[in-house]
This record gives C-alpha cells, structure tokens and sequence, in this order.
C-alpha cells in the first residue's frame, strides 16, 4: 500500500470513528449505523500516485515541445507513453484486484456481513475500471 493510500485510509478510519462516536454517546444507534455505513463506502482512489501523475505529464509536455523539431520522433513517443500509461494502469487494476480478493477469498468462514461490504467495494473498483 503506497503512503497516500495509508493517509487516506487513516483519514477514513478517523472520520469512521468521529462519524460513529457521536450518534452512539447520543443514544442514536440508527444514525450510528448509518454514518458506519457510509464511512465504510471506499473511496475513489486516485488511479495514479500524484508522483506519477506529475511525471507523466512532464514526460507528455516534453514529447509534445519536441514535435515541432522531429514530428515523427515525438508520435512515437506519445504512442511509448500512452503504452506505459496503459501498463501501468493495468498493473494497478489487478494490484486491487488482488487486495479485493484476498479480503475474503481465502477465508472460510467469511460471515455475510464481511461478503457484503467486498461486494460494496468491488462496486467500488468497478466504478474506477469504468471512469478510466
């Protein structure tokens, strides 16, 4: 898991427990149960780290500032980039894939519960496969 990964899920768990705390000191136990539920939803996880984002960038504005000396040299490249884009998305889609997986698929006794919030958050990857 990537540091910004960590934070975001820390950010949730931290907004989990003020979201649940509140309600329950209250006596409101639905609207406990609610903001769990909602606290619980995965986010939409940036597909690329910001570092990697930026370089990718970087790299596109280089290749397209050279199009104007070596047109050809600079399609190539873009065409170089886009494939290494692609790759690495995959590399990512099947890296969660695998996370979504391991969280029940191995696991015997996995209570309905459990089987529930990884439909919610395959729901989730799915939406982030289909905004790509």
């Amino acid at each position: 898991m990537t540091p910004q990964e960590l934070v975001m899920r820390q950010e949730r768990d931290d907004i989990l427990q003020s979201t649940v705390e509140m309600p329950v000191l209250n006596g409101d136990y639905g609207a406990a149960k609610l903001a769990m539920l909602k606290a619980t939803q995965e986010p939409n996880l940036p597909l690329f780290a910001q570092n990697d984002m930026q370089d990718l960038r970087s790299r596109w504005e280089k290749i397209q500032s050279g199009f104007v000396d070596e047109p050809r040299k600079a399609v190539e490249q873009a065409d170089e980039l886009v494939a290494s884009a692609i790759k690495r998305l995959a590399e990512v889609f099947a890296t969660e894939r695998h996370k979504l997986e391991a969280e029940w698929g191995k696991i015997d006794n996995v209570s309905t519960e459990e089987l529930r919030l990884a439909l919610r958050r395959y729901h989730s990857f799915f939406d982030r496969v289909l905004s790509a």
